[in-house]
């Protein structure tokens, strides 16, 4: 027994020394990184020149529906599918008889009027003579003098129906109102067609327009251009084709629309290209390429030293802090940019830096606001990267 209690003494004694030596020892503090080996990037002002990209639509400027203002059977198409058409050409012709028959028979109705016209006239002339002389009755002349008149009428009624009937004659051949290209017809000969059945479509083709929605902040700037004067050769509209190729004919802006779309805040924006050699075609869908006219002093970073957070852009621009000991260093502050067009490596800041301040290029990945850095030559390995390997 007396063994067992001084094997239990000793334990706790050597059990308290160890707690008591344990407890001189002092707190661990944070972990102190060491600095990070990071490129850097002075920001500078240049000439950036680039272009803003906005989606458009192909649109003909003058487009109409063919549509036939009387009714009857196609007997005559007198052009192909797609063909270049020129103003007044023939389109489609409809049977053409029973309107000829009309025409006919209002022409003869025209003739026995004017015929009848005659007779009341000379009646009218034959009795107004004799009544000077006091040699018919007053009655007779004024009968004369009525159906004089009634002649009369009845010539104006017989020539509105020769205008009616001619009028149909002339609905029954549907010629070409303007310039442009037709296209694939709706209906084939032998057809039995009505007014306003659809038979094709006509369009301009030759200049064509690009219609552009715009964000109503643009209108200041698409205003400024309108009032500029066009010149043939200028470049600052240009289309990307849909397989991404570049017009080789610039434009120009026509027009700004008269409102505002209250329901997307745009306003649509009407360009002119011309299109000599039909590459352009009605409801293309493209981009048009305007140069951006304030390119002078704007500020370049490198793309890659860009950090994207949930939809955000930010860079790690470098400052110097003094730690708790005094010593200067240098850290990064992260910044969230503002950012415009991408050219090469390189990218717009439109707002969040100024010139002359530093950004990290190389190491972003390893930062995190007011990180402690250290900085190599831009494109080689910071001084230490070996020591760590």
């Amino acid at each position: 027994m007396y063994m067992r209690n001084s094997i239990v003494w000793a334990g706790l004694a050597i059990l308290g020394s160890g707690l008591t030596s344990c407890g001189d020892k002092k707190p661990a503090g944070p972990p102190v990184f060491p600095p990070v080996p990071v490129s850097v990037y002075t920001v500078q002002t240049g000439n950036a020149t680039y272009n803003d990209l906005y989606p458009a639509t192909i649109a003909a400027l003058n487009q109409v529906d063919i549509k036939p203002q009387v009714s009857g059977n196609i007997t005559s198409i007198f052009f192909q599918d797609g063909q270049h058409i020129s103003k007044g050409a023939k389109l489609y012709e409809i049977d053409q008889q029973q309107y000829k028959a009309a025409y006919d028979a209002a022409s003869a109705n025209l003739n026995v009027a004017r015929a009848n016209l005659a007779k009341s006239q000379q009646d009218a002339d034959r009795y107004t003579d004799l009544s000077k002389k006091d040699a018919i009755a007053r009655q007779t002349l004024d009968h004369a003098l009525a159906d004089l008149e009634s002649s009369k009428r009845q010539v104006d009624a017989a020539q509105a129906n020769v205008a009616s009937v001619a009028t149909n004659l002339k609905y029954s051949i549907i010629y070409a109102p303007f310039d442009g290209t037709i296209g694939i017809s709706q209906v084939k000969l032998g057809t039995a067609v009505y007014p306003q059945t659809l038979l094709n479509t006509i369009s301009s083709d030759n200049p064509l327009a690009a219609d552009v929605a715009l964000d109503q902040k643009q209108i200041p700037r698409f205003a400024t251009l309108l009032q500029q004067k066009h010149v043939e050769k200028d470049s600052t509209f240009t289309l990307v084709l849909p397989d991404g190729s570049v017009y080789p004919y610039p434009g120009h802006i026509s027009l700004l629309d008269r409102a505002v779309d209250p329901q997307t805040g745009t306003i649509k924006a009407r360009l002119i290209f011309p299109n000599t050699k039909a590459i352009l075609r009605p409801g293309i869908t493209c981009n048009v390429q305007v140069k951006n006219q304030a390119a002078e002093g704007s500020l370049l970073i490198p793309y890659k030293s860009v950090v994207e957070q949930m939809g955000e852009y930010f860079v790690y621009v470098l400052f110097s802090a003094k730690d708790t000991s005094g010593t200067e260093k240098t850290r990064v502050t992260q910044r969230k940019v503002v950012l415009g067009t991408r050219i090469n490596d390189k990218i717009v800041v439109k707002d969040g830096l100024k010139q002359d301040e530093q950004v990290v290029t190389e190491g972003v990945q390893k930062l995190r606001d007011s990180s402690a850095v250290q900085i190599g030559k831009p494109g080689a390995a910071p001084q230490g990267a070996a020591s760590r390997k």
